[in-house]
């Protein structure tokens, strides 16, 4: 399957839970090589079987090889530069607390936890295994790092990945010990792995996601906890991610290609009136407007014209925390530009549309 995207975008890949040479981990593999993403990045759990020096090359090396930097396994030409950036997770500090994991990848900062950039998103690796030495605690030296870190990026989107789910309806469950203030701190969007299912759920206007499909094995998938807007695990599977800079768009595929999930993450209402494409453009019959919002808020959606008249009320009254999306129809409208303004109790962004 081919996906075409911006010449500015960042495309890119997830897999989790991958590191056991199989079928299975091969099959996710060649649908990953299919999208044939600028980089992968990982949930943890890379290698199986103790996290040992031994497995480690044909747990990753075997399928990945390409994408990784400084590749010195026995299947073939690594990578010119690194393409490949891993999290760490249990059954990699399994041996030696990681340390084959640390020797087999060439990576930023301490290897442990580290952040990169690339395009438009700026990416933040954690160690959420308690043995890491600068703590998991939302008050540890390894959280004060991720904190300074967001509050210096300038990245429209700031992903934040690591192992251990700060929740999660699978069976391991949520990992208390890792809900961070990471709205707060600017993350747009958090991912994990651990648990062997597919979920994304929506936290305080925070959108979360659990990816362990990446070819070990699945688990079952518990009652739903509070936020869970999508659970799968019927099949193995990886993410796709596209990043520009007003949209990252965000879909989970099964190995044999099967869409379970598609969404897309827009900047967020301004404290400042401002101009922002609106999606689709140009303004199509059924096109629809996405907007967050940080907090319960009385909100009014007015389509304007040129001249700043309004010619209809999209939508009016009062509305949760989050994620929305509010469709409208071109109708009878003439050809010729249009505006979508959202009103709230402290917000009045304008976004911009065209009639054709």
């Amino acid at each position: 399957m081919a996906f075409a995207q911006p010449a500015t975008a960042q495309h890119f890949a997830a897999i989790g839970d991958y590191g056991y040479a199989s079928t299975s981990e091969a099959d996710v593999a060649r649908l990953v090589k299919s999208w044939n993403p600028d980089f992968i990045i990982t949930l943890g759990d890379n290698n199986y079987d103790q996290g040992a020096a031994s497995t480690i090359d044909a747990n990753i090396g075997q399928y990945y090889h390409e994408f990784i930097g400084a590749y010195k396994g026995a299947y073939g030409s690594g990578s010119p530069t690194n393409r490949f950036f891993p999290a760490l997770g249990n059954h990699d500090t399994s041996a030696g607390g990681g340390v084959p994991y640390t020797d087999y990848f060439t990576l930023p900062g301490n290897e442990r936890y580290y952040s990169f950039v690339r395009g438009q998103v700026q990416f933040f690796v954690l160690n959420s295994e308690p043995t890491e030495a600068d703590g998991t605690s939302s008050t540890s030296t390894q959280a004060l790092w991720l904190k300074a870190e967001q509050a210096a990026s300038t990245a429209p989107w700031k992903v934040v990945y690591f192992h251990e789910p700060p929740y999660s309806s699978g069976s391991h469950g949520s990992n208390l010990g890792m809900r961070w203030p990471f709205q707060e701190w600017g993350a747009s969007l958090v991912l994990a792995g651990h648990d062997h299912h597919y979920e994304r759920l929506v936290v305080g206007g925070l959108t979360y996601c659990v990816n362990g499909l990446g070819g070990r094995s699945i688990y079952g998938v518990t009652n739903a906890i509070g936020g869970s807007m999508v659970r799968y695990n019927a099949d193995y599977g990886a993410q796709l991610f596209d990043a520009g800079p007003d949209s990252l768009r965000v879909r989970f595929y099964t190995r044999t290609g099967l869409l379970v999930d598609s969404f897309t993450l827009r900047p967020g209402l301004s404290a400042e009136p401002r101009l922002l494409a609106v999606y689709p453009t140009p303004f199509e019959e059924n096109a629809r407007v996405e907007f967050s919002l940080p907090g319960d808020d009385e909100v009014e959606i007015r389509l304007l014209n040129a001249l700043g008249q309004q010619v209809a009320v999209l939508q009016q009254g009062r509305l949760r925390a989050g994620h929305h999306e509010v469709g409208y129809s071109r109708g009878g409208l003439a050809a010729g530009l249009y505006f979508v303004q959202l009103r709230s109790g402290h917000y009045t962004p304008v976004r911009r549309t065209v009639a054709r």
